[in-house]
């Protein structure tokens, strides 16, 4: 997922909008459809940050959970997913039509707690439909 956030944030603004295929088709798509229901042009950038960092949150906490408990799990994903999300807005300033945005790096960090909590909220839910503790706990 951080090669895909990489690959995804090298490419500059006009490549990202329409040479990317089927990122580039959803884009427009998504892009078209709120903007119809909102009336004006909208912006859905902040939403591909959001599903981005969701999945780079909640795979971070499904892998972490087996070198730590997951406590210690749920928030340290959430934690390197945002350090990440910090190199990934650096990253964007070398990057032609593309620039730094907190705002984005807030997006991420938000939708990372909100993944590794949905994938922690599954294991425990797991565990205790199963009768038994994971190890991993």
């Amino acid at each position: 997922m951080a090669a895909f956030i990489f690959w995804m944030s090298a490419k500059d603004g006009t490549t990202l909008d329409t040479g990317s295929g089927l990122v580039s088709r959803a884009k427009a798509w998504l892009a078209a459809y709120l903007s119809g229901i909102a009336g004006a042009p909208v912006d859905v950038s902040p939403l591909g940050h959001f599903f981005e960092y969701l999945v780079f949150g909640g795979l971070l906490a499904n892998a972490l959970r087996y070198e730590m408990p997951r406590a210690r799990a749920a928030w340290a994903a959430p934690l390197a997913a945002s350090l990440y999300g910090i190199s990934d807005e650096i990253h964007q300033i070398f990057v032609p039509l593309r620039a730094c945005d907190p705002a984005d790096w807030a997006v991420d960090t938000v939708a990372a707690i909100l993944g590794s909590a949905a994938v922690i909220a599954w294991l425990v839910g797991r565990s205790r439909r199963r009768g038994a503790q994971d190890p991993h706990s």
